[in-house]
């Protein structure tokens, strides 16, 4: 079974990151969400989240893919935060997934591994990608890179996600369920 990990930080978008794992658990992959310092994490609009485990005690070994909210001032506490860099860059070097919606892409900016590469993310956040190549589209998927543009697109995010995971099948069968197009 795939397991993906899901940081939260202070102030991250709440539908963007309940939305993705709610709907790759209905599609039977594990998601563990940890949280960067505490037990019970803010988002953006005042709803506090129980993560599983801390950051600092997960072992990316044991996954496959790292999912990141985005929201402010969540992805900004994600780009400021060593072991949240540390982690983006350990999955990348090891060939693993790594997945961000709306402004948290540009963590992965931050952690030096989208050069070159086609994404997308939030519109107010395109001017710091230089160096990719930013593509006005609800998802972009370039190599094990999977990036989206924000609450909006939340849903399309987590189904090519489930589809990378379990296959065209189970997507289509889980949009079905949940009367997505």
């Amino acid at each position: 079974m795939a397991r993906i990990l899901t940081i939260l930080a202070p102030g991250f978008e709440e539908t963007e990151a309940i939305t993705a794992i709610d709907l790759l658990r209905r599609a039977d992959i594990e998601v563990v969400v940890a949280g960067t310092d505490m037990d019970f994490v803010t988002g953006s609009h005042h709803i506090a989240v129980k993560t599983d485990a801390f950051i600092d005690e997960i072992d990316p070994s044991e996954f496959d893919c790292l999912l990141l909210p985005g929201g402010q001032p969540g992805t900004g506490n994600l780009k400021n935060n060593s072991m949240v860099i540390n982690l983006v860059r350990d999955f990348d070097r090891h060939g693993k997934w790594v997945a961000a919606i709306c402004a948290a892409p540009i963590v992965f900016h931050h952690a030096g591994i989208t050069e070159g590469k086609n994404l997308t993310c939030y519109p107010s956040e395109q001017s710091v990608f230089k160096n990719s190549y930013y593509v006005e589209e609800n998802v972009v998927t370039d190599g094990k890179l999977i990036t989206s543009r924000g609450v909006g697109t939340a849903i399309d995010f987590a189904l090519q996600i489930v589809e990378i995971f379990k296959g065209k099948k189970i997507r289509d069968e889980l949009a079905k369920k949940i009367l997505w197009k």
